[in-house]
């Protein structure tokens, strides 16, 4: 164990009940007797939503960057190594900055009960008002209203991307619910854009944003951006962009590309077209429809076959995923083989029902870790009775050696962030 995960693992301790526990007091607490560094942060964009949080995030970190803007960025979860969370001006903190920060969080703290992500955001927050940077790019970790990344009085502008139904048992059974509490991170003098939405979740948004005098532009409504010809097309009030592909791969993309983009214009952030084609070009953001081309499970496979990862893990999730599969069916034709694991509190039907006719077989597997996760048998089970031809497996190696059986197979792994992360760790891919 590191000694970051030894920290980590004392944090950990220091809210009873080891549960996700929405309020702000505790973290308000702290982060006044650190001196307040979330009065000290450069100007923060607030980034909150279901789906494709962490793409716009990567896509308007590269349009910035492109712009020779340095950018911090907080993120969640991480896949490897938690020090993934937190980029210092353009760089992955180090793991001495990250353990002093996280000690510091710990001595101010003095035993008091806090949770696990109050107390790393804190020293997140800590870190950032360290570090000089031109802007502050800020993914909420759960909901929007009483997640402890809503702290920060006076954003530079929010971000509200695609709502669906998640984490229920948090944030509500129903999209008004849910969307109400992303709604929570809109602040007065803070310019909002807010992705496509269903209706009943636009229309919470558009109420809240209407209700505090925050000029929103709507998806759909706005502006819009989409792929046509090989091309991204960008058009608001302002006129139209004809830009390269987002250099992440799948339709949806387009989407998490355009969001970004309309942020650009309606922050007023110093940014040139030149320069946003640029940032298509370099955007990165691991676990979503990746490509997995080197590294010990890519050698397990064939020349001849394709292997990918994606983090998705909601109805959403799985809907993007299958279309982007269905995009790549069309004009490269394989054989596709699903490898799905999922936490217990997912709803893995609603995930599966959007690949009728795709794959050959879906192998199942159990995630690792203290979390309870649906077992091989119990995903299978549930594939099976969805039309599919199921198929547990022991494990992700196991998998594998069933896929590379099926000729020039496109194998896709996917249905949790944490299982994306422990593919990432097998594979030895380094941290980007």
């Amino acid at each position: 164990m590191s000694r970051t995960d030894k920290i980590l693992a004392r944090l950990l301790a220091l809210h009873p009940n080891k549960l996700i526990d929405l309020k702000l007091d505790r973290i308000e607490r702290l982060l006044e007797d650190l001196g307040r560094p979330q009065d000290r942060l450069p100007p923060v964009i607030h980034v909150a939503g279901t789906n494709g949080k962490g793409s716009t995030i990567a896509h308007c970190r590269a349009f910035l960057e492109a712009a020779d803007k340095s950018v911090h960025v907080y993120t969640s979860p991480h896949l490897v190594a938690f020090r993934e969370r937190i980029r210092l001006a353009g760089k992955l903190v180090t793991a001495r900055q990250l353990n002093l920060a996280l000690k510091e969080c710990e001595r101010v703290n003095d035993g008091r009960p806090i949770t696990y992500f109050e107390i790393t955001t804190a020293a997140a927050f800590h870190l950032f008002a360290q570090v000089p940077a031109d802007y502050l790019l800020l993914e909420v970790g759960l909901g929007g209203r009483f997640d402890a990344t809503n702290v920060v009085p006076k954003p530079l502008g929010t971000i509200i991307t695609p709502v669906s139904i998640d984490h229920v048992e948090f944030l509500g059974d129903n999209l008004g619910a849910i969307a109400r509490e992303k709604a929570g991170i809109l602040k007065r003098g803070a310019p909002a854009v807010i992705g496509r939405q269903p209706d009943q979740a636009r229309e919470v948004i558009e109420a809240e944003a209407q209700r505090l005098g925050v000029p929103a532009l709507m998806a759909g409504q706005d502006f819009e951006g989409f792929t046509q010809n090989g091309r991204l097309i960008f058009q608001d009030e302002t006129g139209l962009l004809d830009l390269p592909p987002s250099r992440l791969v799948g339709a949806f993309q387009s989407d998490n590309a355009a969001l970004a983009i309309a942020a650009v214009r309606h922050f007023d952030l110093p940014v040139t077209e030149a320069q946003m084609a640029k940032g298509l070009g370099n955007v990165v953001w691991p676990g979503r429809l990746m490509a997995i081309r080197h590294g010990v499970l890519r050698d397990l496979l064939p020349q001849g076959h394709e292997l990918w990862l994606d983090g998705g893990h909601n109805e959403a999730g799985g809907r993007a995923l299958s279309d982007a599969l269905r995009a790549m069916n069309e004009s490269r034709p394989r054989p596709l083989i699903v490898i799905m694991g999922a936490y217990a509190n997912k709803d893995v039907r609603g995930f599966l029902g959007h690949f009728h006719g795709l794959p050959e077989k879906i192998l199942t597997v159990r995630i690792a870790g203290e979390r309870t996760s649906w077992s091989a048998r119990q995903l299978a089970d549930q594939a099976t009775a969805l039309g599919y031809e199921g198929q547990p497996a022991r494990s992700i190696r196991a998998a594998l050696e069933i896929a590379k059986q099926t000729e020039n197979a496109r194998v896709v792994i996917c249905g949790s962030l944490h299982l994306a992360g422990q593919v990432l760790a097998q594979n030895k891919t380094p941290p980007t």
